[in-house]
């Protein structure tokens, strides 16, 4: 492996691209459009949410055989974290022979774009769809494309022709034999660069004249060191929120640390007592993660932004951002979750529901980072519950989430644990609400005293999303509703 300081290497269509001179926060799709001229990828929102602008971006499995790709908005995506992967873009799909690939032969045979300015991040997400599955239900069709949106076509004939490529088993896989040996050459170390004084350097991927960088560590180590010496850098891992800053508010952080590289924050380890979710796992790999243990938590999951969102979104990184409507915070504060934040060699261990001090802070000291999550598992009898509301059932933010754990023991309540988003600045629990489930049996709670907790327990709020009359009736509904699905499971037991 050779190592080249300020620049940036990727894998593109069986060649290695070196990027220099480049600003730290350029984004992928303006790389593209703009000095590569591969202008099939469009900007449609510049904020992760039509899908115009979908690419696949791949590293090296973990046996070093192939390459895993995953869907990446690219307009979000900042260029530095292409460092070490490959890339597809709609433009890499024509075969060898000049033939088109079979995604993009059944949307002309089912007539399945009309403008075509949406039909390439379509493509790209139906091809990421078949590489891992090739005899897809309507429904995987259409949760494939559910962070897709056309104008034009009504989505049936895109969906026809995502059923006739699979028709056709040839042609539907990438054939990544070069790629894997390109990316093997220009793989960043997985050991980190001492000095000779035995001191950490965290060498840079981009580094300007003024001092300010982009930095992609290989180990937990290195970030920690970087962190001491850098307490306000930016973190950065799915970039779903960053680079809405880039793009939106310009913004330009002057250190950014990319964890996409670092092992150690990835991954899920099951103890016999407690689930442990690395920093950089994505939301997707947690979604699939907990499907059978636990449903309603993966599909709440499910419905968190939309595929290419979720294949680079963290949910560390969701706990982090702190916004009040975030999805993932109730469900794991219900779940008694808990926080391993580091500085520098030492941890700590806070609750999630303790985590929060006002909208949009957290009790992070400079220099602090999320490590990990981790989730107690639940007991022979709790049960746990979680629903979220919102206008459109895909790719929305949330009117509320609600999340419920409890002990169902002789037909009463115990250890009840409720939380909210969407009703305070910042997600969290009601143990006022909690108090009128704790100890009562299920069939003699009222909908009164639940409406009582919610108006003694929440400041009265319109908000864009929702006003407070139709947010309170919501949350009292889902209790409600949370209780009865237990009532009705133990009346078939």
């Amino acid at each position: 492996m050779t190592q080249v300081t300020n620049t940036v290497r990727f894998v593109l269509d069986s060649q290695i691209v070196e990027v220099k001179g480049e600003r730290r926060t350029t984004t992928v799709l303006d790389y593209l459009r703009e000095e590569l001229r591969k202008t099939g990828t469009k900007e449609g929102c510049a904020e992760g949410d039509c899908g115009a602008c979908v690419v696949l971006v791949g590293e090296l499995n973990a046996q070093g055989t192939g390459v895993d790709y995953v869907p990446v908005n690219s307009c979000i995506q900042l260029l530095p974290t292409l460092d070490g992967k490959a890339l597809k873009t709609v433009e890499s799909l024509t075969h060898a022979d000049g033939r088109m690939h079979p995604v993009q032969e059944a949307m002309v045979a089912c007539h399945g774009s009309q403008c075509g300015f949406c039909t390439p991040g379509i493509v790209m997400s139906l091809v990421h769809m078949v590489q891992k599955n090739q005899s897809p239900s309507r429904i995987e069709i259409t949760d494939a494309l559910s962070g897709n949106l056309c104008r034009c076509t009504g989505y049936k004939p895109i969906i026809d022709a995502a059923q006739l490529a699979c028709q056709s088993k040839d042609r539907l896989s990438f054939d990544d034999a070069k790629d894997v040996e390109l990316l093997k050459e220009i793989r960043r170390s997985e050991h980190p660069t001492m000095s000779l004084e035995g001191e950490v350097i965290v060498q840079p991927v981009v580094r300007t004249r003024k001092g300010n960088e982009f930095v992609s560590p290989a180990t937990l180590m290195e970030v920690a060191h970087y962190m001491v010496e850098h307490p306000q850098a930016t973190l950065l891992a799915g970039s779903s929120e960053i680079g809405l800053q880039v793009n939106k508010e310009f913004k330009r952080p002057d250190h950014i640390v990319y964890l996409g590289n670092v092992k150690e924050l990835r991954g899920i380890s099951d103890t016999p007592t407690a689930w442990r979710i690395g920093a950089m796992e994505s939301i997707e790999s947690v979604k699939d993660y907990f499907a059978r243990s636990l449903p309603d938590f993966s599909e709440v999951l499910r419905r968190f932004g939309s595929p290419p969102i979720r294949a680079t979104a963290t949910l560390a990184g969701n706990i982090a951002n702190g916004s009040p409507i975030g999805d993932s915070m109730p469900c794991l504060m219900a779940l008694s979750a808990q926080l391993v934040l580091r500085h520098g060699k030492e941890t700590r261990r806070v609750r999630l529901d303790e985590f929060y001090v006002g909208q949009k802070k957290t009790v992070l000291k400079g220099g602090e980072f999320i490590e990990a999550i981790e989730i107690p598992k639940l007991k022979p009898a709790q049960h746990f519950k979680a629903h979220k509301v919102s206008k459109r059932f895909e790719q929305d933010i949330s009117a509320t989430c609600a999340a419920l754990s409890f002990e169902l023991i002789e037909g009463r309540i115990k250890n009840a644990k409720l939380a909210y988003n969407g009703l305070a600045p910042s997600p969290c629990r009601a143990p006022k609400i909690e108090s009128v489930l704790e100890g009562r049996l299920v069939g003699e709670i009222s909908a009164d005293e639940i409406d009582q907790a919610i108006a003694n327990s929440f400041v009265a709020r319109d908000g864009l999303r929702a006003t407070w009359k139709y947010r309170s009736l919501v949350a009292r509904n889902l209790v409600i509703k949370f209780i009865d699905s237990v009532k009705v499971e133990e009346s078939a037991v």
